[in-house]
């Protein structure tokens, strides 16, 4: 019998929100994934750099998925002194869990248009399937148009159903539906700064932790 798939979901979490959380829930049970491991960012080489710590990011997620089972806190990319690239985590976990085990990339639309950015991109597709999340009626069928020639042919080429994920380790991008909370890590550290409230934008302990920490009070 083939392994459950195990997901990957990257991110500053600067802070971790419920438009993260539900994403994952939701890439959870379409996928058939047994776990999700949630990588906090170190030094991410596409990103600004985060505006609290990684012990305190760390610490948000921790709290966040601290009711659903599932959900694992893995933070080597924070433990690193270099840049944070998903290709050398990738590596390590094929290396932890084998060459017959699923994994899945779990990302958005708009980060699968730029993928052809990221660091030795084509190998990440050597290593696990890619998942994208869209909004309903925003297909990346319809949107791969914009990318380039590149990435349009490896979509092309790629493109699975969610039974390929669990019958082979790597090498399939398959497109979940799935409805898009309107909330931002760039919201709720404005809403902070200026002294609004962020009840129900995220989980009351991750608040409850800002607040006691005093974080994103200059943003």
């Amino acid at each position: 019998m083939k392994p459950q798939p195990i997901g990957i979901l990257g991110g500053t979490f600067d802070p971790i929100h419920y438009g993260h959380l539900r994403l994952a829930e939701e890439m959870l049970e379409l996928a058939g994934l047994q776990q999700i491991h949630f990588i906090p960012t170190g030094n991410p080489p596409h990103r600004d750099t985060p505006q609290v710590s990684a012990a305190h990011r760390s610490a948000m997620v921790k709290l966040a998925i601290a009711d659903q089972p599932a959900f694992v806190l893995d933070e080597r990319e924070v433990r690193r002194t270099t840049k944070s690239y998903t290709v050398d985590t990738l590596r390590e976990l094929r290396t932890e869990l084998g060459d017959a085990q699923p994994i899945c990339l779990l990302m958005g639309g708009d980060a699968f248009l730029q993928l052809d950015t990221w660091h030795e991109w084509k190998q990440i597709l050597d290593l696990a399937h890619v998942v994208v999340g869209f909004r309903p009626g925003f297909t990346l069928e319809k949107r791969i148009h914009s990318a380039t020639e590149a990435l349009r042919l490896q979509y092309q080429n790629r493109l699975c159903g969610v039974d390929y994920l669990s019958q082979h380790a790597f090498g399939g991008i398959a497109e979940l539906a799935i409805p898009k909370l309107e909330i931002s890590a760039t919201l709720i550290r404005a809403r902070v700064s200026d002294n609004r409230t962020i009840r129900y934008l995220l989980p009351a302990t991750v608040a409850n932790y800002i607040y006691q920490h005093h974080l994103y009070i200059s943003c």
